[in-house]
């Protein structure tokens, strides 16, 4: 568990620093224009946001709220895998240690109870 809070603090870590470098060094709409007018730009886009998809599935599934799950998918869709790194941290301070509660969050009494059956 150690490990993982290490690694979602560096998540947040590079993903602050690069957040910061893209935003006041760069300009969103041209840099934009020109990945999305390079076929490996778009390979890159796709790639990417079918990971931000998958990952918002995991936090749809595991947040009971949906308000709450839908302000978390907006974060993943425009902040990207810092929004994920910082769910992923908030995740790991809350589990208090389980894995199974990291991953299932509030439906693994349900669903623990579920598997004995």
């Amino acid at each position: 568990m150690r490990l993982a809070k290490i690694i979602a603090w560096l998540g947040v870590i590079a993903m602050t620093a690069a957040l910061y470098h893209g935003f006041f060094n760069g300009n969103f709409f041209e840099d934009g224009s020109l990945l999305l007018s390079n076929p490996w730009g778009i390979v890159s886009m796709v790639d990417l946001y079918t990971g931000f998809i998958l990952f918002s599935m995991w936090i749809v599934f595991r947040e009971s709220n949906k308000l709450t799950s839908a302000v978390w998918v907006v974060l993943m869709m425009v902040l990207g895998f810092f929004a994920g790194s910082v769910y992923v941290l908030l995740a790991l301070y809350k589990c208090k240690g389980s894995w199974l509660d990291f991953y299932l969050g509030p439906h693994k009494a349900r669903l623990v109870e579920k598997a004995k059956q």
